[in-house]
């Protein structure tokens, strides 16, 4: 696909590379949710086909604008459970840490999708910062800090040096996981600069790395996590299942096993959430704990992920590839990690 070197962040950029016709429909969507598709990302999409897997990740749909009664703009919980702006504490050994809230792409299935973007939440202040950390200091209870956001990895490799080495200095925090699509959306960022900054702190460093189809797995990309791994970054997954992208066994063995191949331990792979405008994407949970079930066996042990629900609420995540959840017919029964019981979907007005 020819284009200028640039991420296209509009629906008048997309038209341009004849990823969308004009719409109305996608002007409504672009006023509601940012839009940016990376240079690397837009080499991986086939315009000419109507079910590209990268497309339907990344360019608008006008399916965005139609909502359900159970979609919610938190539908995780995580404002339920930040003491202090850019901190979440919902488990008690460790805290999300979200210092941006931009992103190199914007995937039309994020379950942050009313916070990020140039729009969004934004950037801590450096007192917001220094408030955030002092929270992470003050509570020796926090053994792993997990920067998200938004991507951190969208920060200078000067800023991020500056976050790790402040985490360095909290003798109880072990471990810096970060949560990141950068590897496989905008690889030119990672380089031996990067990899510093990410370990200056000296913690022990793990990188979340997001991708949801193997065709994400590009030259560029493989390098960026060959150039990561080779420089001591402990690397894990995760993956989000979703309808008309890998929806189907042989694509999830296919990504499973890229990842390994790539010095990824397969880690999560989520259900979707419940964000807004994105049922076009969600897969019935029967489905998924088949689709998992047919990758036991079939492909190295490995290779096998953890298929994951995000309880709406903040009530954190539950295997429901296992005995976490009961129930049928898009009514279940939902176990928590303390072993409360939670309804899902949740009663309209219910958390």
């Amino acid at each position: 696909m020819s284009h200028s070197g640039r991420s296209a962040k509009s629906v008048a950029e997309l038209q341009a590379l004849g990823l969308v016709e004009p719409s109305p429909a996608l002007d409504a969507v672009a006023e509601k949710y940012a839009i940016a598709v990376t240079p690397a990302v837009l080499d991986l999409i086939d315009p000419a086909d109507p079910a590209d897997p990268i497309a339907r990740q990344f360019v608008p749909d006008a399916a965005e604008l139609a909502t359900t009664p159970e979609e919610r703009a938190d539908p995780i919980g995580d404002l339920a459970h930040s003491p202090v702006k850019g901190i979440v504490h919902r488990y008690p050994d460790r805290v999300l840490l979200k210092p941006v809230h931009v992103c190199p792409v914007y995937c039309r299935f994020c379950f942050r999708r009313e916070m990020v973007g140039p729009e969004g939440l934004g950037t801590l202040s450096t007192p917001e910062l220094d408030a955030a950390l002092a929270y992470i200091a003050g509570h020796e209870e926090i053994w792993e800090v997990i920067l998200t956001g938004g991507d951190p990895m969208v920060l200078s490799p000067r800023r991020m040096e500056a976050i790790m080495r402040r985490l360095g200095e909290i003798e109880h925090v072990r471990i810096v996981r970060v949560h990141s699509r950068v590897p496989v959306v905008e690889p030119d960022r990672v380089d031996a600069e990067m990899v510093a900054a990410l370990k200056a702190g000296g913690k022990t460093v793990y990188v979340a790395v997001h991708a949801n189809h193997p065709k994400e797995f590009s030259p560029e990309a493989r390098a960026a996590l060959r150039t990561l791994a080779d420089g001591g970054v402990v690397l894990v997954s995760q993956s989000v299942l979703l309808a008309g992208v890998n929806d189907d066994v042989e694509t999830l063995a296919a990504l499973m096993r890229l990842f390994v191949e790539n010095r990824v331990t397969p880690y999560y792979l989520h259900h979707p959430a419940l964000a807004p405008g994105t049922g076009h994407f969600r897969v019935e949970i029967e489905r998924g704990q088949a689709l998992v079930a047919g990758l036991r066996g079939r492909i190295s042990g490995l290779c096998q992920p953890i298929y994951v629900l995000d309880i709406p609420g903040g009530h954190g995540k539950a295997d429901i590839g296992r005995a976490s959840i009961a129930g049928a017919d898009g009514c279940y029964t939902v176990r928590d990690w303390q072993g409360r019981e939670h309804s899902y979907p949740p009663p309209n007005g219910e958390e």
